[in-house]
């Protein structure tokens, strides 16, 4: 790898591998050490393609569900199975994956423009903005973003494109499986909330159960095949259809209400 080679997006991949490196240390105990890591499913990620692969996942806090996914799939790698012991597999880290945030969140401080450095697919949200509704246009340019990832990389996104559970899958997300035709792999996480703070940078509670399961790639008819029979599918696929919400006790409900109230505050 020459010294400033560089992405399809023009990070330059030398630096790019440094702070990988470095967030991954720093970040490393936040998942194997004040809180266990429960992974299971990570056979699949080494059976997959090194590009058009995307990761769909329910969300619960700003970063930290993206930085244990950086762990997890360069883990999954190095031969780890269902695992992130020993830190040595960021070292030579798959440097082609990318993920979908808010461009205001990345432009938020210092810290948001590292990460963004790091992979992110900066887009402008058309259903919210600086705390309020609005409703504007899609970008094409963020399609196109989204796209050119894809081509080079694995890309991870939300479809909700909120951290407060059960709410709709945006059907942009749809579209771009019918345009792009990725392999679409799911994840459902949990404990993130808890266990963290709003942006999911400081840890907030230790000893708390944190799960990460990556499930089988969905099936699905790209030609042919419904925008809202491919949202039905993502919204079982990581677990955030209504009908999951009667297996939730109501105070975990009330608990979740609740710190996505100072979400939205925040």
């Amino acid at each position: 790898m020459g010294l400033f080679k560089r992405n399809p997006f023009g990070h330059i991949l030398f630096v790019k591998k440094w702070l990988i490196r470095i967030l991954g240390a720093l970040t490393h105990r936040r998942f194997r050490g004040f809180n266990e890591l429960q992974i299971e499913g990570s056979e699949i990620i080494k059976n997959l393609p090194d590009n058009n692969v995307l990761f769909i996942s329910n969300h619960q806090t700003y970063f930290a569900d993206v930085i244990s996914m950086f762990h997890v799939f360069n883990a999954s790698l190095s031969n780890r199975e269902d695992s992130i012991k020993n830190i040595g597999y960021l070292w030579n880290p798959k440097l082609n994956i990318y993920y979908v945030a808010a461009k205001e969140t990345m432009k938020s401080g210092l810290l948001p423009k590292i990460l963004a450095y790091v992979g992110s697919i900066s887009i402008e949200r058309t259903w919210r903005s600086q705390g309020k509704d609005i409703n504007r246009q899609v970008k094409m340019s963020d399609i196109s973003s989204i796209g050119k990832a894809l081509d080079d990389g694995w890309v991870i996104t939300f479809p909700q494109g909120t951290t407060t559970p059960f709410k709709p899958i945006r059907k942009g997300t749809a579209h771009i499986i019918k345009r792009y035709k990725p392999i679409v792999v799911p994840i459902v996480i949990d404990g993130f909330r808890r266990s963290f703070d709003k942006k999911g940078l400081r840890v907030k509670k230790k000893n708390v159960y944190q799960s990460f399961e990556i499930k089988q790639p969905l099936e699905i008819d790209y030609e042919n095949e419904s925008v809202s029979s491919i949202v039905e599918k993502i919204e079982y696929a990581i677990e955030q259809h209504p009908s999951f919400l009667k297996v939730i006790p109501q105070a975990e409900l009330e608990e979740m209400e609740r710190l996505n109230r100072e979400l939205r505050d925040w």
